[in-house]
């Protein structure tokens, strides 16, 4: 490999490893010698991670690179602490071969350290060590003078400075602790870097763990922690509650961790002291905000409904501090008060929940909350831990740097943190279905009683959008219970669900004296009960989150037309469009809207028409079955096939804002039918 080769790789391993560095923390650089294109003559450049971006998975275009010779020309310009902000302004004029990747804050803690490569990590242990009170006479403790300290800084032009004096004045130095921050050490060969780094990070750990075997962390256990089946019984009663009372101006979706590292946490008698005190790395906090929400729960005696009307008080008390550290920390120029509402909700017995815009972020936050309680735990138990001071967090929570970045960000899709139960989810409207929603920013739950379609399906759509986005569950909409145990899952992996698309389906075809009583009952079992139980749930959830809801039923023109040889079929879509109608009626007034889809003749794709139903069709209309498709298209006004995603368009419609005043209505998607017009 060359020299960028060789950086990409060893960020790569340090980053697949959260005891070493959290999602998107830390970063890595080699100064390499290069071929300027300007005057042909061999250079000096810094590639370094840029803004943004993970050392795991980033690829060779995550790397900022910058002439080595003018970032170092910087210095005579740099006029003191208060000149931080706008040091960051001119990173973009030492830029390397118009390398269109910013330049992060860090820049100069890499650039400044006179050594090829540089490792900047945020290891569990280190942090335990950089968030004690005696942090720095344990770093002498445990490294001598192979690892120095630095007392702590916000990152930016002077840490790069105070990193360089560092090393001038301790030649023979590997590498230094940054109080409540991290670790950075350093090599003039990738190789020697990476072993440095891992061989100091595995110092510590050795350290810590000989320093508190057999002592009890936290404090030791206050609770038990409940059984997984309760703890999940517990989740799927509260996630919704609080998802409607922190979702009412933006919508959050939720993450469950109860992994023993959070449970031996929220069990613990120092719970509370520990997590008043706040997280330490200015990573942690910018992710999970500076101190959770503990939730007032004894699992000894388990009450949900008690936590239940307590958490609106909770919620406020916890919002009425945040706008307390904000107006006490605020300086002129800063920006306005962001969302007070928790991120982090630790449980004793049960775990802890994290919600934000979207799954990955919340489920992020929760990994950056556990590097916390690691961090604690090692800190509380050979020292005393320390979390960032209230101004200093809020310096960098409410940086105008970190306030650009995020003004900077895309804005949310139109689906964005809500959740879409999607029944027949494996079929033809409902995969297309999914995909269109997904697209739109909204986790999809495919519920399918297919479990190799489902399985197909889900794995297709997770390579595309990802696995934060994507659920799944086997389930016969005929089986009341089974349709329970579906929409508490969904709750546990999502925190609720906004959008309910009923579509699972089945047709047949007899006429009326050779239907028989198992095909009537099927079709009524499955197309009018499965819908009818499905919804019933959706509304138990909708009217438990108190944020409004939206359901629409997949019909069809046969629920408006009736069609020969197919009694049981269309009267039990008769029904569905019936109980849509019905369910508008009850929903209105929670904000719960309901509307119906009726597609004709969508064969692409389709279960439905992949067995007899086909077959059955074509005989009724006199034709082959290879010819279906084509009377179907001359059968309607605009002489169109109706495909998968042009029902998909319609539900997309339905279910976003841009229906907003509509409920009770339907779509028909048949390229036109005069005999399923609306009446």
């Amino acid at each position: 490999m060359d020299e960028p080769g060789k950086l990409l790789y060893r960020s790569n391993l340090l980053g697949a490893d959260k005891r070493i560095t959290n999602y998107g923390g830390g970063n890595t650089s080699a100064k390499v010698e290069e071929t300027d294109p300007l005057t042909g003559e061999e250079v000096t450049v810094l590639w370094v991670k840029g803004s943004g971006g993970d050392v795991g998975t980033m690829q060779l275009d995550g790397f900022a690179t910058l002439y080595q010779e003018k970032l170092q020309s910087l210095k005579s310009i740099y006029k003191g602490v208060e000149d931080e902000d706008r040091m960051v302004g001119f990173l973009p004029h030492c830029t390397f071969n118009l390398n269109p990747r910013a330049a992060s804050i860090d820049t100069p803690l890499h650039g400044f350290v006179p050594f090829r490569h540089v490792d900047h990590m945020h290891p569990d242990a280190i942090i335990a060590i950089a968030a004690s009170k005696n942090s720095r006479s344990l770093t002498k403790e445990i490294f001598g003078d192979e690892i120095g300290w630095l007392p702590w800084r916000r990152p930016g032009f002077q840490l790069g400075l105070d990193l360089e004096a560092f090393v001038k004045a301790n030649p023979n130095a590997k590498g230094v602790i940054l109080e409540s921050h991290g670790l950075f050490t350093w090599a003039d060969d990738a190789k020697t870097c990476y072993e440095t780094t891992l061989s100091t990070i595995n110092k510590a750990i050795q350290w810590l763990d000989a320093q508190t075997a057999g002592k009890p962390a936290f404090g030791g256990a206050a609770f038990q922690s409940l059984s997984a089946s309760q703890r999940r019984a517990i989740v799927a009663r509260l996630m919704p509650e609080i998802r409607g009372l922190i979702g009412q101006n933006e919508r959050k979706l939720g993450h469950f961790d109860d992994q023993d590292a959070v449970l031996e946490f929220v069990n613990s008698k120092d719970l509370r002291k520990l997590a008043a005190l706040g997280t330490s790395c200015p990573d942690h906090f910018l992710r999970t905000k500076i101190r959770p929400l503990v939730v007032d729960f004894n699992p000894a005696k388990p009450d949900v409904d008690l936590v239940i009307s307590k958490l609106e008080d909770a919620l406020e008390a916890y919002r009425n501090d945040y706008e307390r550290y904000y107006e006490a920390c605020k300086h002129d120029n800063s920006p306005k008060m962001r969302d007070p509402n928790p991120v982090i909700f630790l449980i004793p017995g049960v775990g802890m929940l994290s919600f934000a815009r979207d799954k990955a972020t919340a489920r992020i936050a929760a990994e950056f909350y556990v590097n916390a309680i690691n961090v604690m735990r090692g800190a509380s138990s050979v020292s005393e831990y320390q979390g960032l001071p209230e101004q200093e967090a809020f310096n960098i929570e409410y940086w105008l740097l970190e306030e650009a970045k995020l003004q900077r960000m895309p804005k949310p899709k139109s689906l964005a943190g809500r959740a879409a139960f999607i029944t027949g989810g494996a079929g033809g409207i409902g995969f297309a279905t999914a995909e269109r929603l997904a697209g739109e920013g909204a986790c999809v739950v495919l519920a399918d009683i297919d479990a190799i379609s489902l399985k197909s399906a889900h794995e297709r759509l997770a390579e595309r959008f990802g696995p934060d986005q994507v659920s799944s569950i086997v389930m016969n909409v005929t089986d009341e219970n089974a349709v329970a145990h579906a929409f508490s899952e969904a709750i546990i992996q999502f925190g609720g669900i906004d959008i309910l698309v009923s579509n699972a389906g089945i047709a047949s075809s007899a006429s009326i004296e050779t239907t028989e009583l198992s095909a009537w009952n099927r079709n009524m079992d499955i197309l009018a009960t499965g819908y009818f139980l499905v919804s019933r749930e959706a509304f138990r959830l909708f009217r438990r989150q108190k944020i409004g809801g939206n359901v629409v039923f997949v019909a069809s023109k046969n629920g408006l037309a009736a069609s020969p040889n197919a009694a049981a079929y269309c009267t039990a879509k008769a029904a569905e469009i019936h109980l849509a109608r019905c369910l508008a009626l009850e929903g209105a007034e929670a904000g719960i809207r309901v509307n119906v889809v009726n597609p004709d003749a969508v064969l692409r794709g389709s279960k439905i028409w992949d067995g007899e139903w086909r077959e059955q069709r074509a005989v009724s209309s006199n034709i082959e079955v290879s010819e279906l498709e084509e009377h179907y298209r001359k059968r309607s006004m605009l002489k169109q096939n109706v495909f998968p995603e042009d029902i998909a368009e319609a539900i997309y419609f339905l279910a976003s804002d841009a229906s907003a005043k509509s409920t009770g209505n339907i779509i028909n998607v048949d390229a036109g039918n005069q005999q399923s017009f609306p009446r």
